[in-house]
């Protein structure tokens, strides 16, 4: 199993101000702090929750 099937990479490109507590705290908990930050995380159904959960939000790579 290859490493890029099993991580997931995720880049703010909106901001978090104006949004639900819960939305800025997911922003946080997918470990993106300021506009164009990227992470990269492990794909797991946790994750892909909290991508769909924000998607307004932010760009999946």
């Amino acid at each position: 199993m290859s490493t890029t099937s099993s991580t997931v990479k995720v880049q703010l490109v909106r901001s978090p101000i104006g949004t639900k507590e819960s939305h800025r705290a997911t922003v946080r908990g997918l470990g993106l702090r300021k506009i164009g930050s990227t992470s990269e995380l492990q794909d797991t159904p946790a994750v892909r929750g909290m991508i769909n959960k924000i998607s307004y939000l932010i760009k999946v790579l």
